[in-house]
């Protein structure tokens, strides 16, 4: 029995959710500074809250290899943006911003190894392009990635179906958690690059 289980087939794709300001981003960075430590590469976005004065103004999209680019920002209710297409909340989504930075984040070259690619997060904001979620649908079947994301706990239909896919496995982060399960997720992540990039 103990045979069987070291050989069971992991999950190929690994998903955290939990609860907005739970910290998500935090246990998504240290995971993917885990996996680099043991030369193992990741590539793709985490998002980041912007402040000023201490107040939330917006958030950034920011990729693993340094880019930043605005990804949302408060609607100054004095100051209206015109045709406000895109919005969540009180936030103003800058779509062209974060396809221009967020996209080729995610490209995969024909040529490279399986990698890990870092989605932070498949989110309300994020979803508005369409691009986006065609190039995350696509990530999922391709035979060369790992995707290791993160997912509200309210999620829209594109979500549901991702997580009802049978190679993703899904980690709750919680208060109590969040800190303890960084080796746990890392460990989950490396035997997926281990197993299907063999």
């Amino acid at each position: 029995m103990a045979d069987a289980i070291q050989l069971q087939k992991p999950r190929r794709h690994i998903l955290l959710t939990g609860v907005p300001g739970i910290g998500k981003t935090t246990v998504c960075k240290k995971v993917c500074d885990k996996l680099e430590s043991l030369n193992f590469e990741c590539q793709g976005f985490y998002t980041e809250e912007v402040r000023e004065d201490g107040q939330r103004v917006g958030f950034d999209v920011v990729t693993l290899d340094g880019g930043r680019a605005p990804l949302a920002r408060v609607v100054d209710r004095d100051n209206p943006v015109a045709g406000r297409s895109y919005m969540v909340g009180r936030y103003n989504v800058l779509l062209q911003s974060f396809e221009q930075l967020a996209l080729p984040s995610l490209a995969i070259k024909p040529s490279e190894a399986t990698r890990v690619i870092v989605i932070d997060e498949i989110g309300k904001m994020e979803l508005f392009s369409k691009i986006f979620m065609q190039t995350v649908k696509e990530l999922l079947q391709h035979p060369k990635t790992t995707v290791f994301a993160t997912i509200p706990v309210k999620a829209n239909q594109f979500v549901e179906d991702i997580c009802h896919r049978d190679d993703v496995i899904i980690y709750t982060v919680s208060k109590e958690n969040r800190f303890r399960m960084i080796n746990e997720v890392a460990d989950a992540v490396k035997d997926s690059l281990e197993y299907f990039g063999t």
